[in-house]
């Protein structure tokens, strides 16, 4: 099984991708996560990431195809993976075809989750996450302890600096300029799903199950 979750920041794609690798135990996998490890591993290709992101530019779409190629050529990916937060335009999509023709892995179906701009900045501007670990809290699946102690790692949990109205106004107009475009592009490949983000995280992951199943 190789997915595609698609969607705005905040419509839950990253919670949907963790019940989905348990559920059939194939991996999450996201861009940032990749960059970050290819930038710690200091691999030729995290090199050249680390120089251009340390410049305050994007990473080029040849460098994150190159860590792609390199992630999901990896042993637990050979019964399927899901991409969370990629691809994130059209080059990247027709990058990751030619990628998926040349591994000779099978088409990706992508699924989009959609939950209105007003909810997703409620959400946004009320997810906290532990500075050390990464983990997501928010108030209505995962609330922050009262202490703000992360009970994974013991790290700081804190309101990630990105997460205000206007930078999150700024980041869902990035999305519909540019990687919205996207889902036209699986749309025409007849490997495209929508589903209503906007109801509780079972709700939701029971619609995605009944498409992968």
């Amino acid at each position: 099984m190789y997915l595609i979750l698609f969607g705005a920041p905040g419509v839950g794609k990253g919670t949907q991708a963790k019940l989905i690798s348990a559920d059939y135990h194939i991996p999450q996998i996201s861009t940032g996560d990749m960059l970050r490890e290819a930038v710690g591993k200091q691999t030729e290709l995290g090199k050249k990431a680390q120089a251009i992101m340390e410049r305050g530019e994007l990473v080029p779409d040849d460098i994150i195809l190159g860590i792609i190629k390199n992630r999901i050529s990896q042993e637990d990916c050979k019964n399927g993976l899901i991409l969370d937060g990629f691809p994130r335009t059209i080059p990247q999509a027709e990058g990751l075809s030619k990628l998926t023709e040349a591994l000779q892995l099978p088409a990706f179906t992508c699924i989009e989750i959609t939950v209105p701009e007003a909810v997703i900045i409620k959400r946004l501007t009320s997810r906290k996450v532990c500075e050390k670990c990464g983990m997501d809290f928010n108030p209505v699946t995962n609330p922050a302890p009262a202490d703000h102690i992360c009970p994974k790692c013991g790290g700081r949990i804190v309101t990630r600096q990105d997460d205000n109205e206007e930078t999150i106004r700024k980041r869902l107009k990035v999305y519909h300029d540019q990687t919205a475009q996207v889902k036209d592009y699986y749309k025409q490949h007849d490997h495209f799903y929508s589903i209503d983000g906007n109801k509780d995280v079972e709700a939701v992951y029971q619609e995605i199950k009944s498409i992968l199943n």
